[in-house]
């Protein structure tokens, strides 16, 4: 248990700086009952261990031990000094296995942030085959506009699209999916086809907030090294690709959605992709984790998982 503690021979040195250690190697000095015995559990020379209780003594200010030539004993005051903070040690002790057993086993609750895109076409239908993996696990599946501060909201770890902002967090590039416009049938064959860029400008649009401007976000057609930006237009302005998806299968405009989401669409026909020579534009899916190391088992295996899903996408 002690070595747990991470008790270390220039600890020693510095019981003030590290006090939890210096009643670590108290608490070794009474099991071994010898300061030669505590070293050799610990890995410490007898002088450090002499020299750690000495600076335990001095800060409390009572003698803890009676020293004779051939043996050591707890004073009084020693004794109920040793009693008061023995059970906090056996604290610490399961506190440390605990933890220890979080970073092995894949266990817990673990608070995921994701955008709204990621949530409904990259996580949920999938999710099912991870938690069955992991029946000790309970996930939590936080969708947000924005990613917000991890560390001080309580997330583990976020999976987002979008480009990644400056922080301490750690990012990791999961796939790049295209951006593809797309309308349904029935809105096509009332209004036409747009067959150039610019045609669009002429079409009911349905656009998507920038939470960041609270404006929609710009569109662009991208053909190789070619890149039109277009000044769309259009009566409905939505939150959620959940909303934009429903309001396109319904006739009610164009938009643009990112491929991952509308396979599945243009597959049955419910949808029709516009501009197919225009789609070489793309959007970037990241997963974020603190950086914090050692990693705690259960937001490595759902790395390891988004990881494995986005192979496949």
């Amino acid at each position: 248990m002690l070595r747990m503690l991470g008790m270390t021979e220039s600890m020693a040195r510095d019981p003030d700086r590290h006090a939890l250690d210096g009643l670590g190697i108290l608490r070794a000095v009474v099991e071994a009952g010898s300061f030669v015995g505590a070293g050799e559990a610990l890995g410490l020379t007898q002088p450090a261990v002499s020299r750690a209780v000495a600076r335990i003594e001095e800060r409390v200010g009572v003698r803890l031990f009676r020293r004779t030539a051939r043996s050591i004993a707890l004073t009084d005051e020693g004794r109920r000094f040793y009693e008061a903070i023995a059970p906090h040690l056996r604290a610490i002790e399961e506190a440390t296995i605990e933890a220890g057993s979080a970073r092995a086993e894949v266990r817990g609750r673990l608070r995921v942030n994701v955008d709204p895109g990621t949530g409904q076409f990259v996580l949920t239908p999938r999710l099912g085959q991870f938690l069955a993996q992991h029946p000790a696990l309970f996930v939590e599946l936080v969708v947000r506009d924005r990613m917000g501060d991890l560390v001080r909201e309580g997330f583990d770890v976020a999976v987002r699209f979008g480009l990644p902002e400056p922080s301490a967090l750690k990012a990791r590039l999961l796939l790049r999916t295209r951006v593809l416009t797309c309308a349904s049938p029935g809105y096509l064959a009332q209004h036409g086809t747009p067959r150039r860029p610019r045609d669009v400008e002429q079409h009911a649009c349905i656009l998507m907030r920038d939470p960041s401007t609270g404006s929609h976000f710009g569109w662009e057609f991208v053909r190789g090294k070619k890149v039109v930006a277009v000044d769309v237009k259009g009566q409905l302005l939505v939150n959620q690709v959940g909303t934009m998806l429903a309001a396109c299968l319904a006739g009610q405009g164009i938009t643009q959605l990112l491929e991952l989401g509308v396979r599945e669409f243009f597959a049955d026909g419910r949808l029709v992709q516009v501009l197919p020579a225009w789609a070489d534009e793309t959007y970037p899916l990241y997963a974020y984790h603190h950086a914090a190391q050692p990693m705690a088992a259960m937001v490595r295996a759902f790395l390891d998982f988004v990881s494995a899903l986005a192979r496949e996408a």
